[in-house]
């Protein structure tokens, strides 16, 4: 049997005077008084996102209802220009209805007042659906800003064939993963167990996060900023020594290069969340019954886990169409006919935040990639093992931009994980001060 996701107070949650100033900005709903079809037409309205199976959900949506027609336009993923592409239509006046973002980035999306408040149109009995952590982290200054899609516990994959072949044990701690590196290097010198993302923090960041780290804090009026804590200080060291010793490789995420490592069987493992399992199916299909998941490497050897993205949908600024948009974005979200539509195209793996389509989930996955094994059930354990003091800051973009920018320079050796950090600590204070907030850091 699952542990149930435990409610616990996210700090986000709980400092309700920064976070007032922070959503001063953002807008209530505007398009709440039209209802769907009310004049006997569909509610034409646009979305823009770019998670695999969306296609294929929208296509089933329509074709289930005649009140509201959704016009699908896959944009980038978000940090590959997708949210600039957000930001700057809202700011031209031709933004979406809808949009697809991940929880990192809602607290910079209200701040700048770019999104609406949809509390009222989401109603307290469809988040009672969602996990308490999911509202949470969708909720600021009391105001829900997103409906909540997916959660994304960490998960470590890994090919069972080649860890046997190595004579490999899959590891329980991160001591064990550099052992098992060591091995892994010794019996292939062309081998990998994994892959250090220079291009994507976020993967820095729930490593951080499952350390338990805390990097943003908002108490009374101040935001309490601090990416250079003890736990982040760790998680710096162990992946900058596993870099010296050339233990991993280092290419950017989901590029030709990490591709086809995984294909030639150079890289045997890859560190990511529930929804990694839907990209290793549909990247390498030829290796279907090859890969199992197991639970991520922890410090202690206990359950922990970051959450590695995780996404939601939004109603952006200036849409007059909110009420649609918020019923179409409630059935991809609550109805099973939404989750095995994404799940069915055979893409996606995602690990739904309401909790009573878990089992939809399970089903439409076709489990014979990873050998008939139940990834579900891995997912759901590490979800409850999330770390709870984790908390969103209002200049995630920033934050992630100079990290990223500087984690490029660690490839050639211009710098270290740990200044790349610091840096992003000194850029995201500076920004929040140019915002007019108060800043402690």
């Amino acid at each position: 049997m699952s542990r149930s996701w435990k409610r616990t107070p996210l700090v986000i949650a709980g400092a309700a005077t920064a976070l007032a100033v922070l959503t001063a900005c953002g807008g209530s709903s505007e398009g709440g008084s039209t209802a769907p079809g009310a004049d006997g037409k569909p509610v034409d309205i646009t979305f823009w996102g770019w998670a695999k199976g969306t296609k294929e959900v929208v296509d089933a949506f329509n074709a289930s209802h005649t009140d509201i027609k959704v016009k699908y336009e896959e944009i980038p993923s978000g940090n590959a220009g997708g949210y600039a592409k957000v930001s700057n239509a809202v700011k031209a006046g031709n933004a979406p209805d809808l949009a697809s973002i991940e929880y990192p980035m809602l607290p910079e999306f209200v701040s700048q007042g770019s999104l609406q408040d949809i509390g009222p149109l989401l109603g307290d009995d469809v988040k009672k659906k969602f996990l308490p952590q999911a509202v949470e982290l969708t909720t600021l200054g009391g105001k829900n800003w997103a409906v909540p899609f997916d959660a994304a516990p960490q998960a470590f994959f890994y090919r069972k064939d080649l860890f046997e072949k190595y004579g490999v044990e899959v590891p329980k701690t991160w001591d064990d993963f550099r052992k098992a590196a060591e091995k892994v290097k010794k019996a292939d010198a062309k081998a990998r167990i994994g892959t250090f993302f220079p291009d994507d923090p976020s993967t820095f960041q729930a490593m951080a996060w499952q350390a338990g780290a805390q990097w943003f804090k908002a108490e009374g009026d101040t935001w309490k900023v601090n990416t250079t804590d003890a736990a982040t200080t760790k998680v710096s060291a162990y992946w900058q020594q596993l870099l010296d010793d050339e233990l991993i490789r280092n290419s950017a995420s989901f590029s030709p290069e990490w591709t086809n490592s995984l294909k030639s069987g150079g890289t045997i493992g890859y560190l990511g969340a529930a929804w990694g399992a839907g990209v290793l199916k549909g990247t390498l299909p030829e290796q279907s019954g090859k890969w199992a998941v197991a639970p991520m490497p922890t410090w202690d050897g206990k359950a922990a886990s970051g959450m590695l993205g995780g996404s939601t949908f939004a109603v952006p600024k200036g849409s007059e169409k909110a009420k649609a948009a918020v019923e179409f974005a409630k059935w991809m979200t609550t109805t099973e006919a939404g989750i095995k539509a994404r799940i069915a195209s055979g893409t996606s793996s995602a690990f739904p935040a309401a909790s009573e389509l878990r089992p939809a989930a399970k089903q439409a996955f076709d489990a014979k990639y990873f050998g008939g094994q139940d990834i579900y059930q891995v997912f759901e354990d590490a979800g409850a093992s999330i770390g709870a003091n984790w908390s969103w800051g209002p200049s995630t973009g920033t934050t992630n931009s100079v990290i990223k920018d500087q984690f490029g320079k660690v490839t050639h050796g211009g710098t270290t994980v740990a200044d790349a950090v610091k840096a992003g600590h000194e850029a995201t204070v500076a920004e929040l001060k140019k915002r007019g907030l108060k800043v402690e850091g």
